[in-house]
Formats: C-alpha cells, sequence, structure tokens
C-alpha cells in the first residue's frame, strides 16, 4: 500500500504532539510496519530511549558492517543492557562479501569511489533493504545540520527506492540539544564523540573532524567528492 498521501496529515499531527505521544501514535497508524535503524550515533541513542523507555512497538535493528570500531560494539552492548530490549541485526551476505575481498582485498575502498560505493552497497544497501522489506514506515536519526547536502532534505520524506515514508524526528535538533537530551537522561553514548568524531561509521572509513568541518566530513575523508553518502539515504 502506497501512503505517500498520508505525508502532511503526519506532518501536521507530528507538529502538535511532544515527541514519545508522536511515536505512540505512528507506531499504531503503521502497526508492526514501522522500523528505527540505529548506528548508536548520539541522535541515533536519543531515538532509541524514546522507544525503549516507553515500551513502543517499533522495531530497532542495526547494519553491522563487520568493520566497526570497538567503542560501536561496546554501546552497543551497553544500551542492550540498559534497557533489556533486542536490537536486531543485518549483517552482509557471506557469498558477496568473500567474493569482494577476495578478488580485490581488504581495502578496495581507498582506490576509487566505484570501489567504495561496491563495499557500502554489500556491507550496508543489501542488509538495509532485507531489514525495509514489508515495512511502510522508516525513522532515521537524520538532523539538517549534519551536512549541507542533507539540510535539503525534509522532516517527512517518500523514499521512492524502498516504496515507504521516511521520518526525521530530530530533523531540527541542534547538537547541543542532543547533548543535553543524552546528559539529562544519562543515555549510553559511543565515547569516540568525545574524542572530535562527529558522524561514526566503519574504522577504515571515518576520522575526527576539524574544526569548521561539516558533521560528516570525518566520513570518507579521502574523496573529494562533495555530496558523501553510502547508498542508504539519497535525497
Amino acid at each position: 500500500m502506497n501512503h505517500k498521501n498520508e505525508i502532511p496529515n503526519l506532518i501536521e499531527e507530528f507538529q502538535s504532539e511532544n515527541l514519545s505521544d508522536y511515536f505512540k501514535n505512528i507506531a499504531e497508524k503503521f502497526e508492526n510496519k514501522i522500523v528505527f535503524s540505529t548506528s548508536f550515533g548520539l541522535e541515533d541513542q536519543v531515538i532509541t530511549h524514546l522507544i525503549f523507555s516507553n515500551n513502543i512497538p517499533i522495531k530497532v535493528f542495526t547494519l553491522d558492517t563487520g568493520r566497526l570500531f570497538p567503542e560501536t560494539y561496546a554501546v552497543w552492548n551497553r544500551t542492550r543492557d540498559i534497557y533489556k530490549k533486542n536490537i536486531e541485526v543485518y549483517t552482509p551476505q557471506t557469498n558477496d562479501l568473500e567474493s569482494l575481498i577476495t578478488k580485490k582485498g581488504p581495502f578496495s575502498f581507498y582506490e576509487s569511489i566505484d570501489n567504495r560505493k561496491e563495499c557500502c552497497v554489500i556491507r550496508k544497501v543489501e542488509p538495509l533493504t532485507r531489514a525495509l522489506q514489508g515495512n511502510d514506515c522508516w525513522i532515521t536519526g537524520i538532523r539538517k545540520e549534519q551536512s549541507a547536502n542533507r539540510n535539503s532534505m525534509n522532516q517527512f520524506e517518500w523514499d521512492a527506492q524502498y516504496q515507504l515514508i521516511k521520518f526525521h524526528p530530530l530533523f531540527n535538533w541542534s547538537t547541543q540539544e542532543i547533548k543535553e537530551f543524552i546528559s539529562k537522561n544519562n543515555i549510553p553514548y559511543n565515547t569516540l564523540f568525545d574524542k572530535g568524531y562527529t558522524s561514526i561509521g566503519c574504522q577504515p572509513c571515518t576520522r575526527a573532524v576539524k574544526s569548521g568541518e561539516d558533521e560528516r566530513s570525518g566520513r570518507w575523508w579521502w574523496e573529494d567528492n562533495f555530496k558523501k553518502e553510502c547508498g542508504l539515504h539519497i535525497s
């Protein structure tokens, strides 16, 4: 069922309710067909807290690329321990990954943008496709402050690729607001954020950002391409 025409009503309802209540309502509206994807970033931890602490029936899942930071696995495990909730995991298809590494080695993504995108498709896009299959609404932690590219996106969007509504509940939140909420509610977070990492993906593809850079400049830093995305979020 195409829910694209429901977006105006969703926007109106969202503007009149607090976030916890809205999550409850949207979970009811898309019963058993609504998911939240977390990569354990600061904003993702805020959303996870709101879902888990209020026992809202929204499935939370993550993509384990096999190349994550130890600190990411640590906050993942800590989140499970605190909230006593499962986070579903999707991993790359073994045959595809084995073939890529056999043919091109473990660091082919440094050699060209095409190689990097190929790695992202295998490790992230294909697992995401499986995770979203059969759902009508996908919640993300995207914020407009993260990069100029994401600033052009909207809080509610129709994702033609996956044929579902994409919802970014913290789209207008500032980094300071995110940090204050985490501190106030004692939410576990990735300690790499204390070391200058503002957007954290796979370990070989992520570095700390420099002063004045946007939040996602530490991702695939060796590329000159301005719009650097892995293919999960296409505006």
